[in-house]
């Protein structure tokens, strides 16, 4: 009986053959690993002034040639030398754009004021370094593309003959956590903020060694020129009132000033925490969040009529048709679906404060579509993973898709109007 067999490949030897081979790669490494190592001569030239193989020149005393008491000589002042030398070289294994390349680094040691001796510390290859700033953008932004660090150390092993490793994508990682630890703790106080978008998602992720669903709550920011900004971005087990009001009291601790209009997406909590903490600032509840509560109470078979009313309803062209529509969409279903009426009702007049707004602003500020897409965005990213491994890291996530240009933000339609106050005017409720 014949048995077959296959013996596993590891991925990170695929292409690297040498039917592979390419001279000019080969030939551009030696290139660039001749002008690197020339960098860090120089340097260290420049620290004990004075090049390879050249003697120590002593410093001259007073009177004699040189000295303060004669005539200044030609040579610049920084030529002088100071004490150290060197000691032979360690080779190092640098990764870059260029490849992976190994180097030999110079040595020295430097005299103190203390009148003991340190290792010479290069600032072109500091200590530790094993791959340029622009490689570890490279994993981050793979990683941020929705790849988890398996994957990348596949995609990439061939570029950089296996010198990536998914523990080489966790380090990276980290540097990124140190930035979103300190973007996280910022100063508000000069971010001329007229406008807030909050809205909340779910998420997986591993939390005591299960998968566990919590709630990431955003809130982005419209600057007074129209731009887009996250604020922040929080993991909550929920988006209770209290969830929300920690987060919202960090932004004012933090130095945000009170918005001058908020858009949210209905969720009681979100409202509670927004009542007691700015009660007199504008709030638009999201027309998107409330079409889809109207279709969930009408039956499917009525769902396409509902959408033609409410949509006639909230895309007309002045606040008067709108008062005039809503009238005749709640009398016209108050007959045929008492639910879709009532729930048009409960939304009251924050499903209109957008009216308050000059019409140029009304596309953006009738829903929270903004941090919608951010979502749906974040999602798609993180489709691939199916649970994340912290609820932290997904907080971290979802910033540093913003924070590295994976994800980028537009003016909001009419920000030429932004400056203009709100009105006091609101529609008539009265049916």
């Amino acid at each position: 009986m014949t048995t077959h067999s296959t013996t596993p490949v590891d991925e990170t030897t695929l292409f690297l053959g040498d039917a592979w081979s390419d001279p000019i790669e080969v030939g551009i490494r030696d290139r660039i690993r001749g002008f690197i190592e020339g960098l860090i001569e120089e340097e260290l030239a420049a620290a004990l002034g004075r090049g390879r193989y050249e003697r120590v020149r002593s410093r001259p005393c007073d009177g004699e040639p040189g000295s303060a008491d004669t005539a200044p000589t030609d040579r610049p002042a920084e030529a002088a030398p100071i004490a150290g030398h060197r000691h032979g070289h360690r080779e190092r294994r640098l990764t870059g754009s260029f490849g992976t390349i190994e180097i030999a680094v110079p040595r020295a040691r430097m005299e103190t004021t203390t009148g003991g001796t340190e290792e010479w510390k290069s600032k072109v290859m500091p200590r530790y370094a094993r791959m340029t700033r622009q490689v570890e953008a490279l994993i981050a932004g793979t990683y941020l593309a929705g790849t988890n660090t398996r994957r990348v150390r596949r995609a990439l092993a061939a570029l950089f003959k296996g010198a990536i490793g998914k523990d080489t994508v966790s380090r990276v990682w980290r540097k990124v956590k140190t930035d979103w630890e300190a973007w996280s703790k910022r100063s508000l106080g000069e971010e001329d903020v007229v406008r807030l978008i909050l809205d909340g998602t779910v998420v997986r992720v591993r939390l005591d060694k299960k998968a566990t669903s919590i709630s990431l709550l955003v809130v982005l920011g419209i600057r007074r020129d129209g731009q887009k900004v996250l604020l922040a971005v929080k993991n909550m087990g929920g988006e209770s009132e209290a969830a929300w009001r920690a987060l919202l009291d960090d932004l004012v601790a933090r130095g945000l000033r009170t918005p001058e209009f908020l858009i949210i997406d209905g969720a009681a909590g979100l409202e509670k925490a927004l009542a007691a903490l700015w009660p007199e600032v504008p709030t638009q509840r999201c027309t998107v969040h409330k079409h889809r509560n109207l279709l969930a109470h009408a039956p499917v078979h009525l769902h396409e009529e509902v959408s033609a009313d409410y949509t006639d309803m909230i895309y007309a062209d002045s606040a008067e048709e709108i008062e005039q529509r809503r009238k005749a969409f709640l009398r016209k279903w108050r007959l045929k679906c008492q639910a879709v009426a009532d729930s048009l009702e409960e939304a009251g007049e924050r499903l209109f404060t957008f009216t308050r707004l000059p019409s140029s602003q009304w596309r953006s500020a009738r829903t929270s579509n903004a941090v919608e897409r951010l979502h749906e965005e974040f999602k798609r990213r993180i489709k691939t993973q199916t649970v994340l491994p912290s609820p932290e890291t997904a907080a971290m996530l979802f910033w540093a898709l913003l924070a590295s240009g994976q994800i980028t933000m537009r003016k909001v339609d009419g920000w030429q109007t932004l400056a203009t106050k709100p009105t006091d005017a609101i529609i008539d409720l009265a049916a």
